[in-house]
């Protein structure tokens, strides 16, 4: 795809799902009954695996525009993902998470430690009560898979999952711990401990 092409989808992709403009009158107006969003359906955007945004099967090459994007994301109870401004919102296709943790810094030591992770929309999350992390394993090959979450709630997280390189980061820091009466390997951040995986019997 050449330059002038992959401008056009980013343009087709900004009008995709519009927001209204600001008013332009420094009057107060008349207050009216919230309305819902309308409903658009489903629109043609895939968030891949690795946190690539597609349009029309396309990447969106400007990162602004996902920053956008990423902005008005919004998940539901069900695990549906929407695109959602004051007045419509959108049905979009999710391959995991919607973000990717590329990047981890920490301070300190022990319950004192805190870490903060960059997304790949350059979003920086600190781990701890708002922000926990968790550990998904996979259930033929019981590889784990970390997440920590960026915004939502526990029901509708959204989540970004934290890269390979960045979860070995991780294990250095890991120490050992106690989660629901369970002997823990994990890391603690904000005062929390997050397991990573158990401790095998006869570890300290």
């Amino acid at each position: 795809m050449n330059d002038a092409t992959a401008a056009r989808e980013d343009e087709h992709a900004m009008h995709a799902l519009e927001a209204p403009a600001p008013a332009s009158s420094t009057l107060a107006a008349p207050r009216r009954p919230a309305r819902r969003p309308v409903e658009c359906g489903d629109l043609p955007f895939l968030i891949r695996r690795d946190g690539t945004w597609l349009y029309r099967g396309s990447p969106i090459g400007r990162k602004e525009l996902v920053c956008l994007f990423a902005s008005v994301l919004r998940r539901e109870e069900d695990g549906s993902y929407w695109l959602q401004t004051p007045v419509e919102r959108g049905r979009i296709e999710v391959e995991d998470v919607p973000f990717v943790a590329v990047e981890m810094d920490w301070c300190g030591c022990g319950r004192g430690q805190s870490l903060t992770f960059r997304t790949n929309i350059d979003q920086m999350v600190t781990a701890g009560p708002e922000h926990p992390i968790r550990v998904a394993h996979d259930i033929l090959t019981c590889e784990p898979t970390p997440y920590i979450r960026v915004r939502g709630t526990d029901t509708a997280p959204i989540e970004a999952r934290i890269s390979r390189a960045v979860y070995y980061e991780l294990v250095a820091l890991a120490e050992p711990g106690m989660r629901h009466c369970r002997r823990m390997l994990g890391v603690w951040s904000c005062g929390q401990f997050f397991p990573l995986g158990e401790l095998p019997n006869g570890e300290a």
